[in-house]
Order: structure tokens, then sequence, then C-alpha cells
């Protein structure tokens, strides 16, 4: 394949724990063409969606060859993966306007138009039942009083990633007022507010899937006086198998992430509890590599190889 990777600038990634470099590192072992491209190196002529393209090769590590940038065309690529990091502003957005030309032409993972309209706070959302309780409101009132229904509350930004923003209001807390008026910028920004599940400290499960199948489990332990089990926090990882109320949360999902074209996401879970569907740069896959005996970095890799060939 010829596969183009569109993701932050490579030079800031994470060489041991990126799930980008882990794709590209495998598609390489494949024997595949890898291409590196950002956001802003894409362009609409006449209709046709193009990219200025660097080469990666995978001696010495994931990085680029010694050759000049190559302006391509998307049509003529096997395979695109988006995995630009949030936030999905106005740059990325429009990033996904400009791969909505190439839709149909080649195969874009995951799909541009899912990546507008799939939030990943709100998409879980969706199916309220596997939720723990959740709000989201600008109203400052309602969300204090949301937390001292529930004895806890988890606010997070909707447009937030690795744990940034993601605050615990608790009743009585002398700072929650202040702290709430900050997170909704005065009560004219809606956040969401979770029930606050203390299981968390057994474990936030990302469960990686593709195509609704899922490719394992990686339980992140919050380090000590955090709660937020990201482990850009410094969260401990290790691999579990699937338990029943994950396969009940994948088996309700699945349908619905195929229909929407969203090929590779990541869910958590806390204590049974769906919390978040991840569709933009879901990570975990390189450690759930390096922690256990398969290779769902390889997985992935073949799947899109399989998909494009059938295209």
């Amino acid at each position: 394949m010829d596969l183009l990777v569109i993701m932050d600038p490579l030079e800031n990634a994470d060489p041991d724990g990126d799930t980008s470099i882990g794709l590209m590192a495998a598609a390489l072992e494949r024997g595949h063409r890898v291409r590196h491209c950002m956001a802003g190196d894409l362009s609409l002529v006449e209709g046709t969606v193009r990219a200025d393209t660097r080469i990666v090769v995978g001696s010495g590590g994931v990085r680029f060859d010694d050759g000049r940038p190559e302006l391509i065309d998307l049509a003529d690529i096997d395979a695109v993966l988006v995995r630009t990091d949030p936030p999905v502003d106005t740059d990325y957005l429009n990033m996904t306007l400009l791969l909505e030309f190439a839709r149909g032409q080649t195969l874009i993972v995951n799909d541009p138009r899912a990546l507008r309209e799939a939030n990943e706070k709100l998409y879980a959302c969706r199916f309220p039942d596997l939720m723990p309780a959740t709000l989201v409101t600008a109203d400052q009132a309602a969300l204090c009083a949301f937390a001292a229904e529930h004895g806890a509350a988890v606010l997070k930004p909707l447009d937030g990633h690795g744990g940034e923003g993601v605050c615990l209001l608790k009743p009585g807390d002398p700072d929650g007022p202040a702290l709430v008026t900050e997170r909704t910028a005065g009560g004219t920004r809606p956040v969401m507010a979770q029930r606050f599940l203390p299981e968390v400290y057994d474990g936030d499960r990302r469960i990686l899937l593709l195509d609704g199948v899922p490719l394992g489990v990686l339980r992140r332990m919050p380090a000590p006086g955090e709660f937020r089990a990201n482990i850009g926090l410094g969260a401990v990882a290790d691999v579990v198998d699937l338990d029943d109320s994950d396969r009940r949360i994948i088996d309700a999902l699945a349908p619905a992430l195929r229909a929407d074209g969203l090929w590779f996401v990541g869910i958590d879970v806390i204590g049974g509890h769906l919390s978040e569907v991840n569709v933009t740069s879901p990570t975990g896959l390189r450690q759930l590599s390096r922690l256990s005996s398969a290779r769902p970095d390889l997985t992935v890799i073949d799947w899109v190889e399989e998909r494009s060939r059938a295209r």
C-alpha cells in the first residue's frame, strides 16, 4: 500500500508510546510505503484533494527520509489514516471538509464526516443506558446541583483530550463555584458533568475497537493522588480480559460505529459504565502491543490493507 498518515508534527510524537508512530512502524514492517502530512498540508485543486507529504522510514526509529516533500493526489493513495489530535477546532473541521472531497476515492480511517459529527464526549450520549448519570449544560447552578445530587461529578470540556481541563467537583468545596465559572466561561460554554465513579481507582478500561471488534483491553490505574487515568498523566497500564460489561457495551456500540465509518476507536469504561468514545486519535495501541502477546498494531494494518484491496 501507499499509506498516508495525517497527524501532528512527527518530531513531537512520543517514539515509544504514540499510537500513530506505532501504526507507521507496523505498516513499514508489512512493507508498505508510509507518508506523513499535517492538516495544513492539504489543499483542494479543481475538486481534487492534494497533500504535501514526506516519506517515512523505519531504520533507526520512525523518521523522515532524506528526500524532498512530494505533492500527491489523495485519489492515488490506497488509504489515509486521520490521526490529528483534538481540539476539534476550525482548523480541524476544515481538514475534514477537504477530506470530504476524497470520500469514495480512497479509504479514510476514520471517515471525515463521522469525525465532524461524532464529538468524543457527546457520541457516548447516544447510549444513555450504558453511561453513568450525565448532564451537559452551561448552567452553573445546574452543574453544582448535579454534583450535590450524586455526591461528586467529573467536569469535562467537550473539546478536550488527554485529561486536559477535566476536574472533580465536590459538594461543599469552597472553590467549586469558581471552578464551574471558569470551566463554563461564566455560564456561556457547555461542559459535560458525569457522576464520579470511584471504581476508577480500580482502573479505567480503554478498549480499542477495530471495525467494532475488540483488539484488547488496557486497564489504566491513576497515579497516586490523581483520579484521571490518562497515561500522559502518569497512569500505570496493564492488559486485562474483556468482562461481561465490556461485551455488553461493545455489542451495543458496534453497529453504530460501523454505520458511521468509525473504524478505529477507543472506548473508556469505568465500573461497567461507558464514559467516552474516542474517535479522533485514540491512544493505547503501543502499550497494548507491548504488554500483550498479540500484535494489534499489525492487525490494524492488515485490516486497512484488506479493506483497501476490497475497494
